[in-house]
Order: C-alpha cells, then sequence, then structure tokens
C-alpha cells in the first residue's frame, strides 16, 4: 500500500518491533510450559503430570497474555496483514488455538476431574502442548514461504490460495524442530521447578543430555535450510551485513554453551535463563533478516500497516499497558518462584 506518512512510517517500524518483542516474550515464557506439557505424555505418575501443572498454574495464563498482545498490534496496526495471513493459516491457527483451549481448560479443572477423567485431563493437557507447538511453528515456517496476493488496483489485496496450501516440507519440518526444541526447553523447566531428589526431576535430567544434541541439530538443518531455499535469507546473511549475524551466531553459540554448563552443574535457573536466552538471540536475528518484510516477499511493514496508524495509540499501549503486563509477569514468577513436589499435584489427597 506504502501511503503512509514519514511519522506514520516510524511509527509502523516501532509497532513491529512492539509486536516482534510481543512475540519473544511469549516463546520465552510459554514456550517452557508448553515443553513440560509435552514431557507430561511421557511421565506415568499421575500425581507427577498434575505436580507440572501445579508448576505452571501460577504464571501460564500470564504469560499466554503476551500471545493477546501480538494478535491485538497485528489487528490494529497491521490490519491488511493480519487479513490475508489468517486466511492463509486458517486451519493451522484453528488447531494451535484448539491446543491453547484444551490446555487451559485441563489446567483449569483438573483439581475437579477424578478417576479417568483426570486421565483425560492430562492428555489433554499434553497433547494440547504437542498440538499447540507442531501447529503454530508450522504456521511460522508458512510464513517464512510467503504468500500469493490479488493484485487489482485500488483494492486491498487479499490472499490468492487454498486452505492446505501452508503445508510444504519445510513447514512441517519447522513444527518437528519446533516442538524438539521446546521439550528440550520443557526439560530445564521441570528440573528448575522440582525439588532435588524428585523423581521426575531425575527423568527430566536423563533426557536432558541427547534432547539438548537432537535439538542442537533440528535448529541447525533449519537454519541450512532457510539459507538455501530462501534467497531473501541467504542474500542477507552472506551479503554486506555478514559481520552482524556472525556475531549473533557467536552470541547463539556463547548462550547454547552456557545454558548446556549450567544445565551440567545443576545450576536449574541459569540453564533456564541462558536458554531463553538463546531463543531472544535467535529471535533477534530472524527480525534482522526479514526485515523489513513481515511475510517474506509479500507484506513488508510499511505496505501492511494501517493508513490510520497514530501516536496517540502507540504511546497510550507502550506507555501504559504493556509495562503493566511485565509488571505483572514479574510479580507472578517471583510469588511462585519456590519448588515443588509430586504432592502439589491437582487433586492430591
Amino acid at each position: 500500500m506504502d501511503i503512509l506518512t514519514q511519522t506514520q512510517q516510524y511509527l509502523a517500524f516501532a509497532w513491529w518491533l512492539a509486536l516482534c518483542l510481543s512475540v519473544l516474550i511469549y516463546v520465552a515464557l510459554d514456550g517452557a510450559d508448553l515443553g513440560a506439557g509435552i514431557f507430561s505424555l511421557f511421565v506415568r505418575d499421575e500425581d507427577e503430570r498434575g505436580a507440572i501443572m501445579s508448576a505452571m498454574a501460577g504464571t501460564w495464563d500470564a504469560n499466554e497474555t503476551w500471545l493477546m498482545v501480538a494478535g491485538g498490534i497485528l489487528f490494529g496496526t497491521f490490519p491488511f496483514i493480519y487479513g490475508s495471513t489468517f486466511s492463509y493459516l486458517l486451519v493451522p491457527l484453528a488447531l494451535a488455538l484448539w491446543g491453547i483451549m484444551s490446555r487451559a481448560i485441563a489446567l483449569e479443572f483438573r483439581h475437579l476431574a477424578d478417576g479417568r477423567h483426570k486421565a483425560v485431563a492430562d492428555l489433554a493437557f499434553g497433547l494440547g502442548s504437542l498440538v499447540t507447538t507442531f501447529f503454530g511453528a508450522m504456521a511460522i515456517g508458512a510464513v517464512l514461504q510467503g504468500f500469493a496476493l490479488t493484485n487489482t488496483p485500488g483494492e486491498v489485496p487479499t490472499y490468492v490460495g487454498g486452505a492446505f496450501s501452508f503445508i510444504t516440507p519445510f513447514s512441517i519440518w519447522v513444527g518437528v524442530a519446533s516442538v524438539v526444541a521446546v521439550l528440550m526447553g520443557g526439560l530445564l523447566f521441570v528440573r528448575a521447578r522440582f525439588e532435588h531428589g524428585e523423581a521426575i526431576r531425575v527423568q527430566a535430567a536423563r533426557w536432558t543430555n541427547p534432547l539438548f544434541f537432537l535439538a542442537l541439530a533440528a535448529v541447525s538443518i533449519t537454519l541450512i535450510w532457510t539459507g538455501t531455499i530462501f534467497p531473501w535469507a541467504h542474500a542477507r546473511w552472506f551479503g554486506s551485513s555478514t559481520w552482524i549475524f556472525g556475531l549473533l551466531l557467536i552470541a547463539t553459540l556463547f548462550c547454547v554453551f552456557k545454558s548446556r554448563r549450567a544445565s551440567q552443574k545443576d545450576h536449574d535457573l541459569a540453564a533456564v535463563l541462558w536458554f531463553d536466552a538463546t531463543a531472544v538471540v535467535m529471535g533477534v536475528a530472524l527480525m534482522a533478516t526479514m526485515y523489513p518484510w513481515i511475510v517474506p516477499n509479500t507484506w513488508t511493514i510499511y505496505s501492511g500497516a494501517s493508513p490510520s496508524i497514530s501516536l496517540v495509540t502507540f504511546t497510550l499501549t507502550m506507555g501504559g499497558f504493556i509495562p503493566v503486563i511485565i509488571a505483572y509477569n514479574v510479580y507472578q514468577i517471583w510469588v511462585f518462584r519456590d519448588r515443588v513436589s509430586k504432592f502439589a499435584a491437582y487433586s492430591h489427597h
């Protein structure tokens, strides 16, 4: 569209930063919860599965608030991108939403269940975590591929394609790789939240070593594949900005090394924080690679921004709303920072 004033272009860029920040915070915070949920599918003890839910009961809702913030920014500031992209990704986002709702229902109502209904709640929690991770990441992989738009003069471009155009070998792989990486984060979360000596923590520690190398391989394959099939990524990584991405790669490897070392020394909180730092650095690298695209070869920040974008809405949101959410996150994490045991399970008697 490209009909923004210079001031509006600055605002569009600032809103894009806010969008990316919201997504990165969501991945860092809720990624561990999703990974722990996936891990719960392999936990046999009923009370331990319940304790995993209990470990995140005080924080999961605030973590997911960042997903709502990201969606709100996309809807309010980049409506053209919102409309066409959600048409393109209707199926995977609907499935991811089902997973989110299943997790929420299980977390809220497991303590009211008994017998086989408790097992159903546990299964809904685990499968919901898996489905959310896989299809959410698959949607991201599909976005990186871009999609076709109408090109009618005087009309807003809309999505051209079928409901299943998002399915490609690359998007499927991104979903699989993300499940592996998120599971790794979930293992570190379980180790950090459970008392030393708990059987579930021992199981998580036993899984950490092979999952570390599996996650490292999955991420490496994804990066190589991205640089191979996407000209926009290859040009940015190996062009005039190579030194910047070289520094980001070094920073990523440093964070991976620190997380690994902390995990080996049973410094659980440090391992989680360095793992989150790895995700954040890689997210920043992806932002720098894609700029100015939000959807590569389809929508830029400026072509997809609303012509009515204003300084007032940006100031109110960034100056008031987002700081409150950050404070809420910090407060909840601090209050619910203590380790738990399996006797903290929902409905344990």
